[in-house]
């Protein structure tokens, strides 16, 4: 929706600036998108006097002009016709922009000839799209600002142009009245009465118009009236600057006054030829398959139900939607019929979706116009025609009756004190709704008949509130129920489950919420199936038993997308997966799948297919999440469903496991149609021991003041031997030292032999109490030796 700001002071008295108007209408919820003003574009230019206009000596096209400015005379060449001396021009500077050929001036040669600015033509400066000639202004000083000189002598030209989003609920506001009475109601102005002052009638219509029986529920109202003597052509210079300045094309005047009144007052008319419209009008249903050819030249047949309104020659115009070339106004056209009617918004929506027709008619009509302004709004359009076109007009002919649409909801001002969270006095509430055009009787608010979106007490609290503006609304701390700090509400179970979803979602998991029973064959892959668990009445006989893991939920959902060619899947859960069917036999579990090709990981964009280390790396950034200890240890001997040299056990000691990661077993994926392979993650969280402390403040930090020392030794070992164990023994030797231990190669073969290994790790050695002299450190390595020996069997590589 566009307008001007000289439009919009036509309805609203206000010394408001665009920017508070803008600001405002936001707030009221009809968004700015744009404000086009020319003011801006045009403030650097002056107004300049040519003094002398001389031929360019090396163009037949230019001259060389003298130019007087409030900077002195300058040198300017020129090529248009009309330059010439003692006109007043428009003078762009070295340094000025302008918008017309997008460049910004600087002094230049021209054929060898310098020039220091230039005298801009209309298009130049985007006033029009004459360029025939530079402009020739009738008056003006020296030095003046042009946008000055177009205040008082061309103000259309510098009139802002404001275009706002309309949202589907507010019909109202495609009106410049409407969008008048939101700002008057806010305070930026009085909203101005425009009463209707109708024509007097002089004779008898020669046209009648009638409704069948079965079209009043779409079309319950239809008035018009005959104007003759009609003289039609272009229209008044202010009424195609207003078009203009909205985007709309002048065509005539009787077109044009159309155009006027459905952005002025929301109200969409029509105006038929008379002498082209054989006998008189019927609104009707169609019944499918007649041809009408339109105003924008394009025939369209219509379906069976759409609403037509026809004369004897066949349909005139589709209702609501669009006008009929036949019987369309020409510059011939001496007789019109004018018609203002109202249709029902569901029909026209439908019908010009059907037809594929985009109209302003058919966009107000399909979200619903004021039906009671229907009689109004034909009488401002006949004064308006016979006032500017001269005629006489007929009595007013009418079809149908006005829909009653009223309707009164009760204002609480105490509710919408509460529900809004501000302080508005009950006057002021009522207030509110009196100027937007509610009328109160007691505690009943009657809703205007422009406003279609209101149809309850909550919308009466958001009208309030809307001109109240929310942006006044302060933030208020809950009152306590008890003096102090109140208790956490969630439990530690609770916020470890959020933590955990929330770090499994940003690793790149969708989550899934599977059912919590499934069929007795997956269950018995995952340790269950038993008659424990079984359901005695169960949804249908895939969902049989309880489930005893979260994964064959999270596989099914994985095979089902790899059956709709979605291969490469990350998928997590969390719930409870039952071990019993009693009460209690239950644990909570976060699981997580991968299947198929990681993203890019490289710097060329590669993926790869996932393996057990993304599982290994995922489960312990959930499990970091929700606070376990950091240091943990790696086991074997998990679940039969994991593969068994492709898995590890995530454990505090050998009877603590917090987790399990690795590749799924492939006989339990052949058995759930997975193409695999999958690697996945079970994580208890509830094994997972709470903090000593539940202080929320970081605990200290121990940072020592000695260097670190690191040493690196090389084990033969066994190939048997875990690279764990002799890492836990390397730790053992004396933790109050010992930092970190961790595992930097592997080899085999060579001069090793069979069934050997080198094993290398680096310890790192940290003091807290003082520096390490050589014979400590040696100590110190000659008893990890020892442990890892004892440990393993194995010796120090030579």
């Amino acid at each position: 929706m566009k307008f001007t700001l000289s439009w919009l002071k036509e309805h609203l008295e206000t010394d408001a600036t665009v920017d508070e108007i803008t600001e405002a209408l936001t707030d009221l919820g009809l968004e700015v998108e744009g404000v086009e003003n020319p003011a801006q574009k045009l403030a650097t230019f002056t107004l300049a006097k040519v003094k002398h206009a001389e031929q360019h000596p090396d163009a037949d096209r230019l001259r060389v002009c003298t130019v007087e400015t409030d900077e002195g005379d300058k040198q300017i060449v020129c090529g248009a016709p009309n330059a010439r001396a003692g006109i007043t021009v428009v003078l762009a500077k070295p340094g000025d922009y302008v918008p017309g050929i997008d460049v910004t001036l600087s002094v230049g040669k021209i054929r060898g000839v310098e020039s220091h600015g230039m005298m801009a033509s209309e298009r130049e400066l985007e006033l029009s799209d004459e360029h025939d000639g530079i402009i020739e202004l009738p008056s003006g000083e020296v030095g003046q600002k042009f946008i000055d000189w177009l205040a008082v002598n061309d103000p259309s030209k510098v009139d802002p142009v404001i275009e706002i989003a309309i949202t589907p609920n507010r019909p109202d506001a495609l009106g410049v009245q409407g969008i008048a009475r939101d700002l008057a109601a806010r305070g930026l102005g009085k909203l101005i009465a425009r009463p209707v002052d109708p024509v007097p009638a002089s004779f008898e219509s020669d046209i009648k118009v009638s409704i069948d029986d079965d079209t009043l529920e779409l079309a319950p109202v239809f008035y018009g009236r005959l104007i003759k003597g009609v003289k039609n052509g272009p229209s008044p210079q202010w009424l195609q600057d207003r078009l203009k300045a909205i985007g709309l094309r002048p065509i005539s005047f009787l077109v044009d006054v159309t155009n006027f009144f459905t952005y002025d007052r929301n109200r969409p008319l029509h105006v038929f030829d008379a002498d082209k419209v054989k006998g008189d009008l019927r609104v009707h249903r169609a019944k499918g398959g007649e041809e009408f050819l339109a105003l924008d030249e394009k025939t369209y047949t219509l379906a069976e139900g759409m609403v037509a309104i026809s004369d004897d020659n066949g349909v005139e115009s589709l209702a609501g939607i669009m006008g009929g070339e036949h019987s369309g106004c020409t510059e011939e056209t001496v007789n019109v019929f004018v018609e203002s009617a109202y249709w029902e918004p569901v029909n026209i929506a439908l019908t010009g979706r059907a037809l594929k027709i985009n109209s302003d008619a058919r966009y107000r009509f399909e979200r619903g116009i004021d039906p009671a302004f229907s009689l109004e709004g034909l009488e401002l359009a006949v004064r308006m025609i016979v006032d500017h076109a001269g005629g006489e007009a007929s009595e007013v002919v009418k079809a149908g009756e006005v829909p009653d649409h009223s309707r009164f909801y009760k204002l609480d001002p105490k509710r919408v004190i509460s529900l809004v969270g501000m302080e508005i006095p009950e006057a002021e509430q009522r207030q509110t709704l009196t100027a937007l055009g509610f009328r109160m009787e007691g505690d009943k608010a009657h809703v205007p008949s422009w406003r279609p979106d209101v149809l309850g007490e909550a919308d009466l609290v958001e009208e309030v509130a809307r001109i109240a503006s929310l942006t006044k609304l302060e933030g208020k701390p809950l009152p306590r129920v008890a003096p102090g700090v109140p208790k956490p509400i969630l439990t530690p179970g609770q916020v470890r489950a959020t933590a955990a979803r929330r770090t499994a979602a940003a690793l790149g998991y969708n989550e899934c919420v599977t059912y919590s029973f499934i069929d007795q064959e997956a269950a018995s892959l995952f340790g269950g199936g038993e008659d424990g668990s079984m359901l005695e009445n169960p949804i249908s006989s895939d969902m049989s038993h309880m489930r005893p893991d979260l994964l064959p939920g999270l596989l099914r959902a994985a095979a089902r997308n790899q059956a709709r060619g979605f291969m490469d899947l990350a998928l997590f859960e969390c719930g409870h997966a039952f071990h019993g069917g009693e009460p209690g036999e239950q644990n909570l579990q976060i699981s997580g799948v991968l299947i198929g090709r990681t993203g890019p990981k490289d710097v060329h964009g590669a993926s790869r297919p996932v393996d057990l280390y993304d599982a290994k790396a995922d489960a312990e950034a959930v499990l970091a999440a929700i606070g376990a200890p950091a240091k943990v240890q790696i086991l074997r001997n998990g679940p039969d469903w994991w593969h068994p040299g492709r898995h590890g056990q995530i454990c505090l000691g050998p009877k603590k496991v917090l987790g399990v990661f690795g590749e799924i077993h492939p006989k339990v994926l052949r058995d759930m149609d997975i193409k695999g392979p999958a690697v996945a993650f079970t994580i208890w969280p509830e094994e997972v021991p709470l903090p000593r402390s539940q202080s929320a403040a970081r605990p200290a930090l121990h940072v020592s003041e000695y260097q670190a020392v690191e040493r690196d030794f090389a084990f033969v070992v066994d190939a048997g031997v875990e690279a764990l164990t002799l890492i836990n023994a390397a730790a053992g030797a004396d933790k109050a030292l010992i930092e970190e231990v961790r595992l930097f190669d592997e080899f085999t073969g060579g001069s090793l032999g069979e069934g050997k290994k080198s094993l290398a790790i680096t310890v790192r050695i940290q003091p807290t109490e003082g520096t390490l002299k050589d014979k400590d450190i040696e100590a110190l390595s000659a008893k990890i030796v020892e442990k890892v020996s004892k440990a393993t069997g194995g010796t120090l590589r030579g």
